[in-house]
């Protein structure tokens, strides 16, 4: 190789230390998930296609998990605006932040459909702009054969679909059935749908609506509680039931299931302690 041949080199300080680089290899790294410290906070910023496409290009799971070996035993915070994409990276994508030691933090700023809707389930809180949409659907795949051959792919892809809505109903405690049917019509939801089915927790900071003292107190003791119901080891479905249950009447609570209402009692004490 002649002087002439030789690739331009760019050192970069990362943690203080010097790594050395081509030009040509950092213009190929993939900037809309590199991990941005802004006052203490990590942020990985999910912009495009779930997955590497023909060019190389979109979000990877080897990618984020890059990223999060980064960032350490810290919180980050999760930004995404994708249509989606390759459904396995997309799951692998949740496995990696649902296993990340520190809360992680989930911010839709436009939309997150398909592939996407599922990194965003991983939250431990998830927020969403007023405006913004999570579109959930059926695996898709392209396929070329007879009837019998379209059968098999029909069948093929059912434990897929029931994956996906696994994920779904786990995260906003709805009925998986009722998961399912929104999977078949290809479900568009907007921001506030989103929080009322329990697929977000609120609005971006931008959007949300400033509280009277007491509720604003209530909904700090409610997340908080939420928390250490979390690190106690009770799974997410339960605990969005319990936090239902809770934010419901005592009657219904009570009706639901015996011994309830003492239960959500003690919810109610334990979180009156929290806000005094």
């Amino acid at each position: 190789m002649s002087l002439r041949q030789l690739p331009k080199i760019q050192a970069l300080q990362i943690d203080g230390l010097t790594w050395e680089a081509p030009v040509s290899a950092l213009a190929k790294w993939p900037a809309e998930i590199r991990a941005a410290d802004t006052e203490g906070e990590s942020i990985i910023n999910i912009y495009g296609v779930i997955g590497a496409d023909f060019w190389g290009d979109g979000i990877t799971a080897a990618s984020v998990a890059a990223t999060l070996r980064q960032i350490g035993n810290k919180p980050v915070t999760v930004s995404i605006n994708s249509p989606g994409g390759d459904m396995f990276e997309g799951i692998a994508i949740y496995n990696l932040l649902r296993q990340h030691p520190a809360e992680v933090t989930v911010k839709i700023v436009g939309y997150a459909a398909s592939a996407a809707s599922v990194i965003a389930m991983a939250g431990d809180n998830v927020l969403i702009a007023r405006s913004g949409f999570l579109m959930i659907h059926n695996a898709w795949v392209c396929a070329c054969g007879d009837r019998h051959y379209f059968t098999e792919i029909a069948a093929m892809l059912e434990p897929f679909d029931a994956a996906m809505a696994d994920v779904y109903a786990s995260r906003s405690g709805q009925d998986k059935d009722a998961i399912a049917a929104m999977m078949d019509a290809e479900t568009w939801i907007g921001g506030v749908a989103a929080i009322e089915q329990g697929f977000a927790d609120d609005y971006l900071p931008a959007d949300q609506v400033t509280a009277e003292p007491e509720e604003a107190a209530a909904q700090s003791a409610a997340r908080r509680l939420d928390l250490v119901l979390a690190k106690a080891g009770l799974p997410r479905s339960e605990r969005r039931s319990l936090m239902k249950d809770f934010r419901g009447t005592p009657g219904a609570a009570a009706s639901a299931m015996p011994g309830a209402g003492d239960l959500v009692a003690d919810l109610r004490s334990v979180i009156a302690t929290l806000k005094s």
